[in-house]
């Protein structure tokens, strides 16, 4: 390829959106373009592809989201964002990050992000999307400096990235060739947020640009916390200097930022499992409160090396991350072309947040705790441990107490790097390929829970402690019960030290014969897993705050077993291949196919009592592959354009839930029809996704019980779709995303309702160069359940149980200059 070539590319990837959160001041010529090319099939895709082509020619399903795309969708959070990519569902429930993001029926089983990679600028976030309470999302936030988002749902995903079959999400950074900045200010109007946002990009130089951007930001967050849960600032900046026969990148993120982490919440259930009816609680709104609270922030205990810390649990998830890379791309010869990407990170950090184990009468629980502390069954006291109320017996409106597990994990070291390299030759009509990807992930973190009884209360709910009715002794610490979490039998005292290496050559062909294009790739990836894991230990009589006295909380206490640590010492091998062909019927419709088998390798998972004693692990369980097919079409006409696909995939996996200690041995089966469209016509602009998705648990191992089922909150049909009026002067609209019903576990009982989240926004131009916008977030209020860690509930009566629902409404708004 010639180097021209190369930066026609460039050229066209940072066309690729208007500046976020605005739609930038175009040509006449590039409006009429856009407009006859509304789902931008002219688009060149970088992405996990084979080669550089655009979307008409590839053989890939691949959407690209621009940045008027992504603030017409009104996201509160990176997660949010991704609901408006077909074939993608994101429970983005969490906050921002500790999303489950699932591609085209592919399981969830528990937590993250297990089959699909986050990119940023072609290198992954981290080298696997679903470490435990490490969420490769939580250590991603999009901001102004986002040129595009691409998103490639199977194909060639499974050869051009590792553990990723499901597909790869890239967030492409700006590089400074669209010269200009702009300045952001956003507040919430009805809820507590402020943020800064800025972006500049400019030419230092004959060949030399640059580009550097970021956030700030500091609020409570959408729900009622009771404090700033939303805190921290991101900045990133690139330089990139041009030569004759190429281009070095050289770019630099640091990110500190502290986001409130959504568990589950108290919820009342009655009705029946088919037709269930999702309330709130008295003093608790599902809509709009949280289990956090100004009075349950910091707690004294235990850290990973069994000594005394204090643990602030403002910090949510807390990613610090500082990471610096190279980009270079050559024409070292005629028609050959080197491509190197290099990024190292620092990574560290903490994930901290209630989870109510258990939600009930207030008695009942005080009673159980009471027995755990002394042995003896009966009646004890409930009083308030702090707050306005301390020391006054409970007495809490709905009578409702929660049995809560602080989920509290300490990030050391999720560092690591990334290096991607490879040589492509043009020789006639064909593209050869020949690439090694190396990579090292660390995964060093402490679990350390403990538990406390908090009062159902979504205004700042107060500890609760219990007193024994005879003596009169408090047994509890200012509601802390336990150091450890007894009711789950102390499970979950962990320490991982571990390092994963990662070596996979690839090899990739493509063929064009004038409308016929073809391509096939072949990947083989090795990985190395070396360090040592620690469980819990029990101690009887431990001294915590090292008082000289032993109180009743400290009768039994769960520590790190680290003096008697277990080997990680493994490796395995798995071979991951696709082949795709694509048929240009002509200028404007297209047809493909593709087939491809993909590999997942587990990581931390496994840890828990799959890796055997020498620190071996069976390649069944160490390996999880994805068998893929697919066959779409690509059409556009006028201001329409169209790109529908059909899919079929079959899905290995092991893995392990954390909340609820079980264990995954299943084979996935799921087929369905995936839609994006668009049409643009005048002042009319419209934009529509949706998934139609036949999923089904085709074998169990664990639980036969389970085969045939739908796999659990997986829905039929999952939707997004956003209508929106140009005025020049001003532009409106609204961006609906929905889903039909789904349910809550595999054992396909209690039903989630389908729901349709409403959002909109509105944004008001007076002059070229400034905006202001303003928009809502489930404008209508909606209740949509995302999550639940109960299966089944009793007909006709009340039934409280575990949940997490979408935010309640939420309007923010903002002014923009451009300059």
């Amino acid at each position: 390829m010639k180097f021209r070539h190369v930066l026609a590319f460039g050229v066209a990837l940072s066309a690729l959106s208007t500046p976020a959160l605005a739609q930038d001041a175009a040509q006449a010529d590039n409006d009429t373009a856009a407009e006859n090319d509304a789902l931008g099939f002219d688009e060149i895709i970088v992405t996990a592809s084979p080669r550089p082509a655009n979307k008409l020619q590839s053989s890939i399903s691949v959407s690209a989201l621009g940045a008027e795309a992504i603030a017409d969708a009104a996201p509160r959070t990176t997660a949010e964002i991704f609901r408006q990519i077909p074939g993608i569902r994101s429970e983005s429930t969490g906050g921002d990050g500790n999303a489950n993001i699932a591609v085209r029926g592919l399981p969830v089983a528990s937590g993250g992000a297990k089959f699909l990679q986050l990119q940023e600028d072609g290198l992954p976030v981290l080298q696997f999307g679903d470490i435990a309470f490490g969420n490769a999302d939580i250590f991603l936030r999009a901001d102004q400096t986002v040129q595009s988002i691409q998103a490639v749902r199977g194909g060639s995903a499974s050869t051009l990235a590792s553990n990723s079959p499901g597909g790869v999400i890239n967030f492409i950074s700006k590089d400074g060739s669209q010269e200009g900045g702009t300045i952001i200010g956003t507040l919430g109007v009805d809820y507590e947020d402020y943020r800064l946002d800025f972006n500049y990009g400019a030419s230092i130089g004959e060949n030399t640009r640059f580009n550097i951007g970021g956030f700030w930001r500091e609020g409570e967050g959408p729900r009622d916390a009771g404090y700033n849960g939303n805190s921290g600032y991101q900045i990133k900046a690139n330089l990139t200097q041009e030569f004759e026969s190429g281009y070095v990148r050289l770019y630099a993120k640091h990110l500190n930022d502290r986001a409130i982490g959504y568990l589950p919440m108290p919820m009342l259930v009655t009705g029946s499992n088919s037709d269930p009816k999702y309330r709130s609680f008295t003093n608790f709104n599902i809509l709009k409160d949280t289990p956090h609270s100004a009075l349950f922030t910091n707690v004294f205990g235990l850290d990973g090396n069994n000594n005394g810390r204090t643990t602030d649990i403002k910090d949510g998830m807390h990613p610090l991350v500082t990471s610096i890379g190279l980009e270079a791309v050559f024409e070292v010869a005629d028609g050959l072309t080197l491509e190197e990407r290099f990024r190292w990170s620092d990574v560290s950090g903490r994930f901290v947040s209630p989870f109510p184990s258990e939600v009930g009468a207030a008695g009942a629980i005080g009673n159980s705790v009471g027995e755990l502390l002394t042995g003896t069954a009966g009646s004890y006291n409930l009083v308030y441990a702090n707050g306005p109320n301390a020391g006054q017996a409970f007495n809490n409106a709905n009578g409702l107490l929660m049995r809560t597990h602080l989920f509290n994990t300490e990030i050391n070291d999720f560092g690591g790097f990334s290096n991607d390299i490879k040589l492509s030759k043009e020789l006639g009509n064909a593209t050869l390929t020949a690439g090694f990807y190396k990579a090292r992930q660390n995964i060093d973190m402490d679990w350390v829970w403990d538990s406390f009884l908090l009062e159902v209360n979504g205004s700042n709910a107060a500890l609760v402690d219990v007193v024994d009715t005879g003596t009169g002794a408090t047994l509890t610490r200012n509601g802390l019960y336990a150091y450890g979490v007894p009711f789950w039998g102390n499970c979950c005292q962990r320490s991982y030290d571990a390092t994963y290496d990662i070596d996979a050559p690839y090899v990739a062909v493509g063929l064009e014969f004038d409308a016929l294009t073809f391509d096939a790739s072949l990947r083989y990836d090795n990985v190395s897993a070396r360090g040592s894991y620690a469980g819990t230990l029990q101690a009887t009589d431990f001294d915590v705050d090292g008082d000289g006295s032993i109180q009743a909380v400290e009768q039994s206490v769960s520590l790190i077993n680290n003096a008697n640590p277990s080997p990680i010492n493994y490796d395995v091998s798995y071979w991951s291949w696709s082949i795709g062909a694509n048929y240009q019927l002509n200028d404007d419709a297209a047809v493909f196919a593709r087939a491809s088998r993909g590999g997942r390798a587990n990581a931390d998972r496994l840890l828990f009592g799959v890796v055997q004693a020498d620190g071996s692990v069976r390649k069944a369980d160490a390996i999880d592959y994805v068998d893929q097919y697919e066959v779409g079409v690509k059409y556009r006409s006028g201001g329409l354009g169209l790109f529908v696909t059909g899919f079929y995939a079959e899905t290995q996996e092991q893995n392990f839930e954390a909340t609820t200690q079980r264990f995954f041995d299943r084979t996935y089966t799921a087929k369905g029809i995936e839609l994006e469209a668009a049409y643009r016509r005048g002042i009319f602009d419209l934009r529509a996704g949706a998934t139609w998705t036949d999923a089904e648990i085709s074998k169990d191992n664990i639980t036969p019980a389970n085969e045939g089922n739908t796999p659990r909150r997986q829905a039929d049909f999952v939707y997004q779709i956003t209508p929106s009026l140009d005025f020049d002067v001003a532009r409106v609209g609204l961006n609906l995303v929905g889903t039909t019903k789904a349910y809550a576990q595999d054992s396909n009982e209690l039903v989630f309702p389908a729901y349709t989240q409403v959002n909109a926004f509105v944004n008001f131009r007076p002059v070229d160069n400034i905006e202001l916008s303003l928009n809502a977030n489930n404008l209508l209020n909606a209740k949509g359940i995302t999550e639940a860690e109960e299966g089944l509930i009793t007909a006709g009566v009340d039934n409280y149980i575990r949940a997490r629902a979408i935010n309640g409404r939420t309007v923010s708004a903002s002014v923009r200059f451009d300059f």
